[in-house]
């Protein structure tokens, strides 16, 4: 198998090499339109892909196996294209001649250091994605899924507060029909403007409105920034939490008692590849997370709206689990426990007697470190200032070894 990658220039953009491999093949599979730019000496057989098309690589593999196939994709085929889904399939690197990206061309055009600049895509996924990447001075690179891609950028735009974000739509790139747009910024984008190409890529710099509320990089975003009805992990708490459980690319978090989803939401922020799972068994708060995870930008965060521990054994195996509500469910703290792997991590917050009675009960028979973390603000008292202590919390945070303390149950 090859896979080629293919731009809007067509078979007089590829090298000789990948003419060569096209050339040659029995079966040539690809996107309609990537196939329409072949010449008619490439006399393979001709496999459109169909959609959806992830589900169909096993079989189309098998259909064709013994052959010569050759695989179209856009551009560099390992950069957001098929190329990972045939690595994954066939368990090996196929043979992959890569053409220029239209990141690429975006970067080039706009004169931005590719190094310096974020890519979003948003084919097959959900706008609100774009959301965790605004931050103001940030250049992004948009992969629009169609011509009504750089709309919803601008609408998400102005509704996360960046409408005076400077946006440019750069379609065909590459190719002889290659157009860029003249900069506009969100907030002068016309809803009623008519789509323009469906290949295109929206660059945007942002800058955030002066009146608009700043959400930094790292946990501990504003009270303000979520949706609740007082069932909230506060801001400082928040931050020493998330230190606790200590995210890293391509973990799996259980929030176990979601509340408003502040946990999990700010866990699957710190990396793009971060996952989370939140259980919350009341349905408006569910509801409430969902809502709270597309504005903040991460619109994948699974809710499962049920009780726990019940419901956890149906889970994907966790790297971390927080259990922020619940701890008196009989069994619920020794369920996370079991889930976990070696190196594992837990973390369990409590402002309860009861709760904290458990927690120091887990404490003696797993170890970890225990924790009681207080909060006071400075509020007015007459005509002077003083301090307001809020409820403290009690934190117990665990890695889960393979050497337990002796005489200890730490499976």
């Amino acid at each position: 198998m090859t896979v080629v990658g293919i731009g809007a220039d067509g078979w007089e953009g590829i090298p000789d090499t990948s003419r060569a491999a096209l050339r040659d093949a029995e079966v040539l599979i690809g996107g309609a339109r990537q196939l329409a730019l072949l010449p008619p000496e490439c006399a393979g057989e001709r496999v459109v892909w169909p959609s959806p098309l992830r589900p169909a690589v096993p079989g189309l593999l098998t259909a064709h196996e013994g052959r010569r196939v050759a695989v179209l994709a856009s551009g560099d085929p390992m950069f957001y294209g098929i190329g990972r889904a045939l690595v994954e399939e066939l368990g090996d690197a196929p043979r992959v001649l890569p053409h220029p990206s239209s990141v690429s061309y975006a970067a080039a055009r706009a004169g931005w250091p590719l190094e310096d600049v974020e890519v979003v895509t948003l084919v097959g996924r959900p706008t609100a994605r774009l959301a965790a990447a605004l931050h103001d001075g940030r250049r992004l690179l948009v992969l629009s899924a169609d011509a009504r891609t750089p709309g919803e950028v601008a609408g998400l735009l102005r509704e996360r507060g960046f409408g005076p974000s400077r946006m440019r739509v750069m379609e065909q790139l590459g190719g002889p029909r290659e157009h860029m747009t003249g900069e506009v910024s969100a907030d002068g984008w016309s809803a009623a403007q008519a789509p323009g190409d469906p290949l295109n890529i929206v660059a945007v710099e942002c800058r955030r409105a002066p009146d608009a509320l700043r959400l930094g990089g790292v946990p501990g975003l504003p009270d303000d920034a979520y949706e609740h009805d007082g069932q909230l992990t506060k801001r400082h708490i928040r931050a020493a939490t998330l230190a606790a459980l200590a995210p890293a690319p391509g973990e799996l978090l259980w929030d176990v008692g979601g509340g408003s989803g502040s946990i999990a939401i700010e866990w699957m922020r710190a990396h793009p590849s971060c996952r989370a799972v939140t259980v919350e068994r009341d349905p408006v708060r569910a509801e409430r997370i969902t809502r709270n995870a597309d504005r903040l930008g991460v619109p994948s965060l699974r809710v499962v709206g049920a009780a726990a521990p019940a419901v956890l054994a149906g889970l994907p195996s966790p790297d971390a689990v927080f259990v922020g509500g619940g701890l008196t469910a009989p069994g619920l703290l020794d369920a996370c426990w079991d889930a976990l792997p070696v190196g594992g991590r837990l973390v369990a917050n409590t402002v309860t007697l009861e709760s904290e009675a458990l927690l120091a009960d887990a404490y003696r028979r797993h170890g970890g470190e225990l924790v009681r973390l207080a909060v006071a603000h400075a509020v007015p008292v007459g005509g002077f200032t003083g301090w307001r202590q809020a409820m403290p919390v009690t934190q117990w945070a665990v890695q889960k070894t393979l050497n337990p303390l002796p005489g200890a149950d730490n499976r």
